[in-house]
């Protein structure tokens, strides 16, 4: 599988992160961590378990209250802002325990992520999602519409909290360990899922530690361990680096 460039400004940064620190209580579990993501690109925070992948993202998205550093979202700072406004700005948030409200059915979780339309800042349109859009990308929620989340499979949940979070029409997604604990059908969905909002103009922040999955997606990775960046590089860079991989990686 390969993903096909969109034709943007690769050069646009969405979300630029500088010298960013967090803590739960006194232990630092952030240091000094840098990244940014372009439009139109699919990025990898790639580590183990504990190495800081999640705190990263929901520190970006301003669920971390002891937190330090520089966050910038479309020309937006959103260093000190609560995650409501950061979520109206157009940023996503796919988190690895998927949160979905078990007592709505599909359709009704679908609707509790409804934003408006979007346009760039040059003023053309956003990828705009609707639930029959969603349905075609996620065929098994269009044959469940009116099942409740809490009679869905952990899988089918996966793809429901990912679609809710497209009603939000955003820019940038995080999505965190996407491919963890589901099977692999639904794994190969997903990777598929990726390649497709790629080609439509998403750009995703991928936490991951399967590396096989994050090659067929990803354009760049960066490495995370002990919260701190220790490689950034495209793929083949990475698939490249055998002492990168065997070090930070391996189990």
């Amino acid at each position: 599988m390969q993903v096909e460039p969109i034709e943007t400004n690769q050069e646009q940064r969405l979300l630029n992160v500088v010298g960013l620190c967090a803590w739960y209580g006194a232990a630092q579990v952030l240091d000094d961590v840098g990244l940014h993501v372009k439009r139109g690109e699919v990025v990898a925070l790639m580590g183990r378990n504990g190495a800081g992948k999640s705190t990263t993202m929901k520190a970006i998205m301003g669920l971390m209250e002891k937190k330090r550093g520089e966050l910038n979202f479309m020309g937006v700072d959103i260093s000190n802002r609560p995650s409501h406004q950061i979520a109206s700005l157009g940023l996503g948030f796919v988190p690895e325990d998927r949160r979905i409200f078990t007592d709505l059915t599909v359709m009704e979780n679908l609707e509790v992520g409804r934003q408006s339309a979007r346009a760039w800042p040059d003023g053309t349109a956003a990828p705009v999602w609707t639930s029959d859009k969603l349905f075609k990308l996620f065929p098994n929620l269009g044959e469940m519409p009116r099942r409740r989340g809490g009679r869905m499979s952990g899988g089918e949940q996966q793809m429901l909290t990912v679609a809710r979070t497209l009603m939000g029409n955003p820019y940038l997604v995080l999505l965190d360990e996407p491919s963890e604990g589901v099977a692999p059908v639904i794994v190969e969905q997903m990777a598929n899922m990726i390649v497709e909002l790629k080609q439509r103009g998403v750009s995703i922040l991928l936490s991951e530690q399967n590396l096989h999955f994050a090659q067929l997606v990803c354009d760049r990775a960066y490495v995370l361990e002990k919260g701190q960046i220790q490689f950034n590089g495209s793929m083949a860079e990475l698939e490249a680096n055998e002492d990168v991989r065997r070090a930070y990686l391996s189990v």
